[in-house]
């Protein structure tokens, strides 16, 4: 594979435009598109009353000072709970929850970004428990602490019952160790693979995490039993003591800092920044994970406000997750009549390799370059092509009034074309040529007269069609598939 070298040249300092380097509307879409899934019309249109830095605060508290959605009736409910509800068949629970979520997304969007990361760290998948009021709560973990304690997110996660059957962990005893979680906490969920651990550290570590073992009934929760513990000594990276679970992540986050903060920080460079990593940059923001007690949020104002963030070398350089593409286009057209769309989306979203809370395997999605292949590209075309018409034939005139409102009202085809491609694609078209070429799909098949005496106008009969034949050639487009 041909490595993408990262040019950007930015440093942490917070970014400050100048007349060469200016505060724009592409800059504003940059930072919505990596906080949260794109920036509806009216936030486009307040973005200017603020600096780069005012706004990523503003974005911040907006986002995550907002109070968690009410949990559902069924959050904890064992099975008989739900049977004695109603509902012997508990499946449909599972994409409504997920279709909720993205009903959030659309709605806010950076907390369930930052929540489908840490879903995507801390992968579980849910056809190994099976269970809506444990998926409920393994996420109501990740959303609780998107932005705080990540060592508490550790510890949280590590027994809630959605990963303790996922990696094993309900059968691990001092009687038949199981490492699988051990194996996973080190090296995938603080470490990184091989970095500084050993397979006895391993070894100690799985014994410390036995005990959760009190699983009695389906959807039930995961107690700690004393008989299942090992209290004898372990010696977990050079520590001896008798460690409990609770010991061993004071241990690890002790003794291994500085790889947990280069490790998780280099993962969220790659997910809000460019999946080519700057490693200078990494190193900085690791410092200020350990100088804050690894809180996750400070990490992300510096890094989201900074001129290495906003640094033109870094837009356009990530692939769109499937969720990405058709919730950002969702949120970026200002289509608020969607409700009955989701379920759609959610099942287009696992077509193309992104079903959601069922991650491939332990490692979580591959990302980026792996979204695109022969299949999964005509695919993301077609679905896209699918969501708009549905759009179109609900409501003909919201393709019009965006256009509309991109363009104070245009008759020039060239700059409708020019308005929108701008609006949806993050550095534009390469090449005037390409421009040309989106123009003539707008103007279709209108006589060239009615272009050249200005009597054609976004109020034509044919006008909500071609913007729709201009969309479908937007999406062909490699730079469309670039946030």
């Amino acid at each position: 594979m041909t490595t993408v070298e990262n040019c950007a040249t930015g440093t942490l300092e917070t970014f400050v435009p100048s007349a060469e380097n200016p505060w724009d509307k592409a800059k504003v879409q940059h930072f919505y598109r990596r906080f949260g899934f794109g920036a509806s019309p009216e936030q486009l249109e307040t973005a200017f009353d603020f600096t780069p830095e005012q706004l990523v605060n503003y974005a911040f508290e907006q986002a995550f000072d907002a109070p968690l959605v009410d949990p559902p009736e069924y959050a904890y409910w064992t099975y008989q709970d739900f049977v004695d509800n109603g509902f012997e068949e508990i499946f449909p629970f599972y994409p409504e929850w997920m279709q909720n979520l993205m009903q959030r997304a659309i709605d806010n969007g950076p907390r369930e970004r930052l929540t489908l990361f840490w879903h995507d760290h801390f992968a579980t998948q849910y056809e190994t428990y099976g269970c809506p009021s444990l998926l409920y709560q393994y996420f109501n973990i990740l959303e609780t602490h998107a932005v705080g304690d990540f060592k508490q997110l550790v510890t949280d996660v590590g027994i809630t019952p959605a990963m303790l059957f996922f990696l094993n962990g309900f059968e691990n005893t001092q009687f038949s160790p199981n490492e699988n979680y051990a194996r996973e906490l080190f090296e995938l969920f603080t470490l990184g693979a091989d970095n500084n651990y050993t397979q006895q550290d391993i070894v100690e570590a799985s014994r410390a995490l036995t005990g959760y073992n009190g699983w009695t009934e389906y959807c039930g929760p995961v107690e700690f039993l004393e008989w299942g513990f090992d209290a004898g000594e372990k010696t977990i990276f050079g520590q001896t003591g008798n460690w409990t679970y609770e010991d061993l992540i004071d241990i690890l986050f002790e003794q291994r800092s500085t790889e947990i903060s280069e490790f998780i920080c280099g993962k969220l460079y790659r997910y809000y920044v460019n999946p080519e990593v700057n490693e200078e940059i990494v190193s900085q923001l690791a410092q200020v994970f350990r100088d804050n007690n690894f809180t996750i949020e400070p990490v992300l104002r510096v890094l989201l406000a900074s001129e290495h963030f906003f640094d033109e070398a870094n837009m356009g350089v990530r692939i769109k997750s499937p969720m990405d593409i058709m919730l950002t286009f969702q949120r970026e057209t200002g289509y608020g009549d969607f409700e009955n769309r989701l379920e759609w989306m959610f099942w287009a979203s696992a077509q193309l390799g992104e079903q959601l809370a069922e991650p491939p395997n332990v490692a979580g999605w591959t990302g980026d370059r792996s979204w695109i292949d022969s299949s999964r590209l005509t695919g993301r075309w077609e679905i896209m092509d699918g969501l708009t018409y549905t759009w179109a034939q609900a409501e003909q005139q919201l393709l019009v009034d965006l256009a509309k409102d991109l363009t104070d009202n245009s008759n020039s085809p060239e700059v409708i074309t020019q308005a929108i491609v701008d609006h949806f694609v993050t550095t534009g078209l390469f090449g005037a040529n390409a421009y040309e070429t989106a123009t003539d799909v707008l103007k279709w098949d209108i006589p060239q007269n009615y272009y050249d005496t200005g009597a054609w106008n976004l109020d034509w009969d044919q006008a909500p069609i071609q913007l729709f034949l201009l969309m479908q050639h937007i999406f062909r487009t490699p730079e469309f598939q670039l946030s």
